[in-house]
């Protein structure tokens, strides 16, 4: 199967720690880069709910958004979560208030860049889980590495599914 069809999804155990996350740090806003089929969506919804946050996914691919609504709405998320179809960067770019969490889940060439892009929205105390950094971890190693030794972040790999970096803003 094609590297854009495929349908790219956390493991249940990722699942419940974006879950637990979100629970704990109770985020005004969560934005996900990278909705797939809307899996790690789910996850990060039903806890959205709970705290009376709202989730924003970013997703590229029109296919993967049909099927990640489709996801919310059977699961009587449709009211927690949105989906911007298009491209995560423009969006990032028009973007000017801030971010209580983000789940990045893109391409993993793209890391560095969506990085970039994030860390200036991010509220201090505001929370960044990066995706796959033991599964890609000759690719991610720049990018986990740089997060690491960031002084705007505290940040530590969390050894669960693929991987975890999960880094906080400090103030």
């Amino acid at each position: 199967m094609a590297r854009s069809e495929r349908l790219r999804q956390v493991t249940p155990e990722v699942g419940r720690f974006l879950h637990t996350l979100v629970l704990a740090s109770r985020p005004a806003t969560v934005l996900e880069i990278g909705s797939s089929g809307g899996y790690s969506t789910l996850w990060l919804a039903s806890a959205a709910r709970v705290v009376g946050s709202l989730v924003t996914t970013l997703e590229i691919d029109p296919v993967k958004v049909i099927l990640a609504k489709k996801s919310l709405v059977d699961a009587g998320l449709g009211d927690v979560a949105q989906i911007v179809e298009g491209d995560a960067f423009a969006y990032l770019r028009s973007r000017s208030d801030e971010v209580g969490f983000c789940f990045l889940d893109a391409e993993k060439e793209d890391y560095g860049a969506f990085f970039d892009a994030v860390v200036p929205l991010l509220a201090p105390g505001g929370v960044l889980v990066a995706d796959n950094i033991l599964s890609h971890e000759e690719e991610l190693a720049p990018f986990t590495a740089r997060v690491l030794a960031d002084e705007r972040m505290s940040a530590v790999a969390v050894p669960i599914g693929r991987g975890e970096l999960l880094a906080v803003r400090l103030p």
